[in-house]
């Protein structure tokens, strides 16, 4: 996992410096995303559109737009490997754990219209991304390189998209879209002012400061919790199949579950479409633009690891983008997410964690 903040300034606080910044990071994490849930609930209001909208677009952009940017740095810096397997490991996480969690909760909105739509992007973009890395492969064998032009068209789709998003939330087959479900509470409005209600401008720059908080209280926590794991000898593959793992998909978790303590449900659901969009079109688009992305890690002890991309982590984020599809199929003609639809997501998570460990010493 590569750092947003350098993990060097962790390494030399005492025992009590770490504590402090796990409490301290721990409750602006939770702050700060219950000031990006009802700013972009608002901000959705004010604007007209449905908050699947501003999840999936604004909200989406906010907490992958870090992620991107280590990639690219990475790329530069001559570390390109990690960046396919950090986006697709994300995807895994967000659809089947935070998705899967979510729906395990509660049963979630469903607006047809737009679901069906940005769930067919959502598929489309991993299908795109898993029939260039195999036909690659297949041609270059282990030099397989996702290459700039592939960048650059991702680049290209995830504009589309962004601009296809906006006028789908437009159109008036929208507005009843959405039927109103029993959640685990009707949505809270308490933070809401006259002022922010009245201005999107300012609406927008609270959610950027909500997302800014999130993210970067997501990495000290996860920094802070690593180097504590370290000193009490916490073997490194455990480290690999929980924090690593986990950490990327942070903010979207803390997001996704206060947007189901506040009673915005459609919030969850199009974060974590599009944040799946994202990590393709956006994260290894750009990741891709800086350096060519090697899709066989040649560093691998055995052909399993060197290939553990295309055995395991393309398949996996295929099945488990399968058993959404499929659920959103059921979900469009019921006019809901029901309850057990997160068991086979977040079973097949689970599953992805523990063959990683097994086969690849860890998790991306």
């Amino acid at each position: 996992m590569e750092h947003l903040i350098p993990s060097t300034w962790f390494q030399d606080l005492n025992w009590l410096a770490l504590l402090g910044l796990v409490a301290i990071s721990m409750l602006t994490l939770v702050l700060g995303a219950d000031r990006l849930v009802e700013s972009a609930s608002a901000l959705a209001r004010r604007l007209g559109v449905p908050e699947i909208i501003v999840g999936a677009t604004i909200v989406s952009l906010g907490t992958t737009a870090p992620e991107c940017a280590v990639s690219v740095m990475a790329a530069w810096e001559g570390n390109s490997g990690l960046a396919l397997g950090n986006a697709v490991g994300s995807i895994i996480a967000d659809t089947g754990l935070i998705f899967g969690m979510g729906c395990l909760m509660t049963r979630l909105p469903v607006n047809r219209f737009l679901l069906s739509r940005q769930g067919w992007v959502q598929f489309g973009s991993a299908l795109l991304l898993a029939g260039l890395c195999y036909g690659l492969w297949s041609v270059d064998g282990e030099d397989a390189v996702v290459p700039r032009w592939a960048g650059a068209m991702f680049l290209t789709l995830l504009a589309a998209y962004l601009i296809v998003s906006v006028r789908w939330s437009l159109r008036r087959e929208v507005i009843d879209a959405t039927p109103d479900i029993d959640g685990p509470g009707e949505p809270d409005h308490s933070g809401d002012n006259p002022e922010e209600s009245g201005n999107p401008l300012v609406l927008l720059g609270v959610l950027l400061v909500g997302v800014t908080v999130v993210v970067f209280s997501s990495h000290v926590l996860i920094e802070s919790v690593e180097v504590m794991a370290k000193r009490l000898e916490v073997p490194e593959v455990v480290l690999s199949a929980t924090l690593v793992a986990f950490g990327t998909s942070l903010p979207e978790l803390v997001v996704g579950m206060t947007a189901i303590r506040r009673g915005h449900l459609e919030l969850l659901v199009g974060n974590v479409i599009g944040a799946d969009v994202l990590n393709v079109l956006f994260v290894i688009g750009a990741a891709a633009i800086a350096a060519d992305l090697p899709i066989v890690d040649v560093s691998g002890s055995d052909a399993f690891a060197q290939e553990i991309f295309l055995r395991l982590h393309l398949p996996t984020m295929l099945v488990i983008l399968v058993i959404f599809r499929a659920c959103i199929f059921r979900a469009v003609r019921k006019n809901t997410f029901e309850r057990w639809m997160g068991a086979p997501l977040v079973l097949c998570y689970v599953a992805f964690v523990i063959l990683n460990v097994v086969f690849g010493g860890g998790v991306s």
